[in-house]
């Protein structure tokens, strides 16, 4: 039986690891061809290897996403090895200026170091260049592809719960998270006309290497799952899922709109 994606071409930015990797696997199992784009090439070359063994072919790209040449490289990449491009996950995040993909979240200093009054310039600059400026890179490279295709396609990207209501001591993530939802309006309303749907997931406490190092300590867990009704955190599969409704033919009627796979985080 043809999956949700037969022959659907997808590029996932953060492609690596985590909401990425899972997004590569999930949309392989339903039947999609898939660019693997990432910083990291031995992680990349690894999801390469999960898609594959999911049954379909897959390619790695190295690709910085706040390069405008590297996200029209990824896009042509896509083009050269499969023909197009349908499906696109703009899942290349960090969460604070000295984050490096795949690895775990430790961030210097305390707290008090990460007040908006005492942020440095350098690391707010660096989250919103990732987050930001490089989904919206992503986004319009893909876009421009899509039209020239004239066949349509479905973007999402992939914000966050903090796009919605502010954390303290994460200003930086949380403002590029509520630009990455305000993108994703502004881009639905504009490509409409080209059948090319817009969407975001507002992912809720996920495990994945941004919050390991929440995972070992008890009194932090304990914390953060404190809002959250159902009592885990969520998996990268709970966001392929999402990401693969709002990229097949399911979501049809969808387009501008954020889905927030949080385990009932949005209901206190």
């Amino acid at each position: 039986m043809a999956g949700r994606l037969q022959d659907k071409v997808a590029i996932v930015t953060g492609g690596a690891n985590g909401i990425g990797r899972a997004c590569c696997v999930r949309f392989a199992e339903e039947g999609a061809d898939v660019v693997v784009a990432d910083l990291d090439a031995e992680q990349g070359e690894e999801t390469v290897r999960l898609v594959r063994a999911a049954g379909r072919p897959a390619r790695f790209i190295r690709t910085d996403t706040t390069s405008e040449a590297d996200c029209l490289a990824m896009v042509q990449a896509a083009a050269d090895a499969f023909g197009g491009v349908d499906v696109c996950v703009a899942a290349a995040g960090i969460g604070f200026g000295g984050y490096v993909s795949g690895k775990q979240w430790r961030r210097e200093g305390s707290p008090a170091d990460w007040h908006v009054t005492r942020q440095t310039l350098d690391s707010w600059q660096t989250v919103l260049d990732v987050n930001l400026t490089g989904v919206m890179l992503t986004d319009r490279a893909v876009a421009r592809r899509m039209i020239e295709q004239g066949r349509g396609g479905s973007i999402i990207n992939i914000a966050s719960i903090y796009a919605k209501r502010a954390p303290a001591s994460s200003s930086a993530y949380a403002v590029s998270k509520a630009g990455v939802w305000m993108l994703t309006k502004v881009a639905a309303l504009e490509l409409v006309k080209d059948r090319i749907r817009v969407n975001a997931i507002g992912p809720g406490y996920i495990e994945t290497h941004m919050t390991r190092v929440a995972q070992e300590n008890e009194e932090v867990m304990r914390a953060m799952l404190a809002d959250v009704p159902m009592g885990r955190l969520g998996r990268p599969r709970d966001i392929a899922d999402a990401a693969l409704f709002l990229a097949c033919d399911e979501s049809s009627y969808f387009t501008g709109e954020i889905l927030h796979p949080d385990g009932g985080y949005f209901t206190e």
